[in-house]
C-alpha cells in the first residue's frame, strides 16, 4: 500500500514538473516555437556534421552549418559536393535532416504521441497548424498520422522505382541512391549524391516520371493528399476549396512553364523532340516545385528561361506540402483580389465561395514581407559578391524560395555572402510572415470558417 502512495505521489511530482514547461510554452506563440524548433534541428544537425564520423575529408564549420541549414530547409544549395564530402553516417545524418525540414520539425514526436493517445495537447496542435498552415475544416490529429503514411508510401514506392534505374546506370550503390534520392525529391530538398544532379539522365524517361511525380506530390501538399483521400475513401463529397486551388494552379503552371521552355530556350532546339519536352517539363518542374533538381545546366540557359524559372521559384509550391516560396494559393488570393478590384467587388471569392478577409490579408502581407525579403537578401548579396546581378537575384531567390537551383555561383559565396544565404534559407523554411508573427504577435490567430483558404 505504502509502496502504491509513493508511486501516486512520484506520478503526480512527474505530471507537475512536465505542466510547468509546458504553461511557459503556451505563453509563446505557436509562430515562435516553429522557429526555435527549427533551430534547434540545425544546430544538432550542425554538431554531427562537424563530428569526424561524418566526415572523409575536412570542412570548415561555416560550410557546414551552410549544409545544416540547406537540409533542414530543404533548400538543397550546397557550398561543396555531399558524396565527396561526409561518410555514410554524414549522408544518413543530411538525409534525416531533410526528412525533418520536409514533413514539420514536430511532426514525428507528435506522431508517437498520438500513437499513444487519441489527442495532441493544445500548445501542440498550435504549432501543428502553424507549421502546415491549415485551414480549419481538417482535423490536426488526423491529418499528421496521414502525414507519416503518406510519406513512408510515398517514399517508400520511389526507392523501389528509382532503384533500378540507378541499377542500370551502373551506380555501385544504387539502393542508396534511390533511398537518398526518393526522400530528397518527395521533400523537395534537391540534395543529390552526383556532382551534377542528374545531368547525367537527360534521356531517361522514367526518371523524370519518378522525381516529377515524387516532387509534385511532395509540393501540393498534405492537404491535397488527405483531401484526395478522404474523397476516395467516401469520407466526404468533395475535396476542400484549398485543395482545388492548389490542384488548378499547379496544372496551369506546369503545363505554361513546358511549353514556353520548349518554345523558347535556345539550347534545347537541337535536341532530339523527346529530350525537348523531358527538357522543358523537368526544369519547369524544378522551379515550381521547388525540388531544385537539374537535367541541364542552369547557368547554360538563355535569360528568358532563367526570368521564367525565377518567377516560377518566387511563386514556389503549396502549403502543408515540403516546398518552399510564396506558395500558389497565396498567388491565387493576390491574383483574386486584382481581379475583384477589376470587378469592382469588396470581396475576393473561388467558385462563388467568399474567402476570409483575414486570411487574403495574411497573402498580401506575407508576399509583401517575402518580396522585401528578397529584395534585401539582393542588395546584400550586390555588395559582398563580385557575381553579377541576375547571378545573385537568382541566388537571392532560390535560398528565399527554398529551391536549391543555382547559376552555379554557391561554392564562390564569400564567407559573408554565405551567412547572408543562411539566414534566408532559414527565413524561406519559417515564412517571412510567420517570422514577423513569431517576433510581434503575441495571441494566436481565431478560428475561420470552412471556406478557409491555407495560405
Amino acid at each position: 500500500m505504502g509502496e502504491q502512495q509513493s508511486c501516486s505521489r512520484l506520478g503526480r511530482l512527474l505530471r507537475a514538473g512536465w505542466s510547468i514547461p509546458m504553461n511557459r510554452l503556451s505563453q509563446y506563440h505557436p509562430a515562435s516555437l516553429a522557429l526555435y524548433g527549427y533551430a534547434s534541428y540545425v544546430v544538432l544537425g550542425w554538431i554531427l556534421l562537424l563530428s569526424p564520423w561524418a566526415l572523409d575529408k575536412a570542412v570548415g564549420a561555416l560550410d557546414t552549418l551552410f549544409i545544416a541549414m540547406s537540409a533542414v530547409s530543404t533548400t538543397g544549395l550546397c557550398p561543396l559536393s555531399v558524396a565527396d564530402t561526409y561518410s555514410f553516417f554524414g549522408e544518413l545524418v543530411v538525409l534525416a535532416l531533410i526528412q525533418v525540414g520536409g514533413i514539420g520539425y514536430m511532426t514525428f514526436g507528435s506522431f508517437v504521441i498520438l500513437a499513444r493517445s487519441r489527442s495532441l495537447s493544445p500548445i501542440r496542435t498550435e504549432i501543428g497548424k502553424t507549421v502546415f498552415s491549415l485551414p480549419a475544416s481538417l482535423d490536426i490529429t488526423v491529418f499528421l498520422r496521414r502525414v507519416i503514411q503518406f510519406t513512408l508510401v510515398f517514399e517508400t514506392l520511389g526507392t523501389l522505382a528509382l532503384y533500378p534505374i540507378f541499377l542500370r546506370a551502373g551506380d555501385p550503390e544504387a539502393l542508396w541512391s534511390a533511398v537518398f534520392h526518393s526522400v530528397s525529391a518527395f521533400c523537395t530538398a534537391g540534395f543529390s549524391l552526383y556532382n551534377l544532379s542528374f545531368e547525367g539522365f537527360t534521356d531517361d524517361f522514367w526518371l523524370h516520371l519518378v522525381i516529377g511525380t515524387l516532387s509534385y506530390l511532395g509540393a501540393v501538399g498534405f492537404i491535397v493528399c488527405a483531401d484526395l483521400w478522404r474523397t476516395f475513401t467516401g469520407e466526404t463529397e468533395r475535396i476542400t476549396l484549398t485543395s482545388r486551388i492548389i490542384l488548378l494552379a499547379t496544372l496551369w503552371m506546369a503545363v505554361f512553364g513546358t511549353v514556353v521552355l520548349f518554345l523558347i530556350e535556345p539550347s534545347f532546339q537541337t535536341m532530339a523532340p523527346h529530350r525537348r519536352v523531358l527538357a522543358a517539363f523537368f526544369q519547369a518542374m524544378t522551379a515550381m516545385t521547388t525540388v531544385g533538381f537539374n537535367t541541364v545546366p542552369i547557368g547554360a540557359l538563355s535569360k528568358a528561361s532563367l526570368f521564367l524559372l525565377l518567377a516560377f521559384m518566387i511563386i514556389g509550391a503549396s502549403p502543408s506540402g515540403t516546398g518552399g516560396g510564396l506558395k500558389t494559393t497565396t498567388f491565387t488570393a493576390i491574383w483574386g483580389v486584382m481581379r475583384s478590384a477589376m470587378h469592382g467587388r469588396l470581396e475576393v471569392r473561388f467558385w462563388d465561395q467568399p474567402i476570409p478577409s483575414e486570411r487574403v490579408l495574411n497573402a498580401v502581407a506575407g508576399a509583401g514581407m517575402y518580396l522585401g525579403a528578397l529584395f534585401v537578401g539582393t542588395f546584400l548579396l550586390q555588395l559582398t559578391e563580385a557575381s553579377g546581378f541576375l547571378d545573385n537575384l537568382f541566388e537571392a531567390a532560390s535560398a528565399l524560395g527554398t529551391v536549391g537551383l543555382s547559376m552555379g555561383i554557391t561554392s564562390a559565396l564569400t564567407p559573408l555572402g554565405k551567412v547572408i544565404l543562411i539566414a534566408m534559407m532559414f527565413l524561406g523554411r519559417l515564412g517571412p510572415l510567420t517570422l514577423g508573427m513569431a517576433f510581434f504577435c503575441e495571441r494566436p490567430r481565431a478560428t475561420y470558417p470552412d471556406n478557409d483558404l491555407a495560405v
